[in-house]
């Protein structure tokens, strides 16, 4: 068990990991790590000392929040277009972008994150189509399509800074939650 302190940096540290898998992808420098994190390199190499062990686990948290987030959502909302909302909110919210930089390949090394990858996808799909089926949900919308847009949501663009991303996604996340939507017109 991790005394208080070093179960602190190592949460920090990937809190870090995952901001700068965001901004920079896969090949995210861990000296850029360490600093957002305010720890020494020392400090994040004892707690990860192999690069892709610190990677693999940052993005394996963000999809295991992402995951819980769509079981949780299905269980508590009734309205399907509002479970999914909720989903793909939270989603955005966890930085769901640092995704794009996992390759298939580093997936199926690491059986855990595949395992919570496939739990994520099941449980977003299931969102979906119960939106869909009740006609909440444009029907010719598939989850890929869906994940691609939260996913560039989260991102920054290049030369802007993370609270401008912040600032601006939920907007655009808004607005393009409002093009799925569907009204049936009586």
């Amino acid at each position: 068990m991790l005394r208080t302190d070093a179960a602190r940096n190592r949460n920090r540290i990937l809190a870090a990991a995952q901001e700068v898998l965001v901004e920079q992808g896969w090949d995210a420098p861990l000296d850029e790590i360490a600093r957002r994190a305010e720890v020494g390199n020392a400090t994040l190499y004892r707690h990860f000392p192999v690069r892709e062990e610190l990677l693999t686990e940052a993005i394996e948290q963000i999809v295991a929040n992402v995951a819980d987030a769509a079981e949780e959502a299905a269980a508590k909302e009734d309205d399907p277009y509002i479970a999914l909302r909720s989903f793909l909110e939270a989603a955005a919210q966890e930085r769901l972008a640092a995704l794009c930089c996992l390759s298939e390949e580093k997936a199926d090394v690491h059986p855990s994150l595949a395992q919570q990858k496939t739990r994520m996808v099941q449980a977003a799909r299931s969102l979906l189509y119960r939106a869909q089926q009740a006609g909440r949900v444009r029907a010719d919308v598939s989850l890929e399509e869906i994940m691609v847009a939260v996913a560039q949501v989260g991102r920054p663009l290049p030369g802007t800074s993370r609270s401008a991303a912040d600032q601006f996604g939920t907007r655009i996340l808004q607005l393009y939650l409002d093009g799925l939507f569907t009204t049936t017109l009586g």
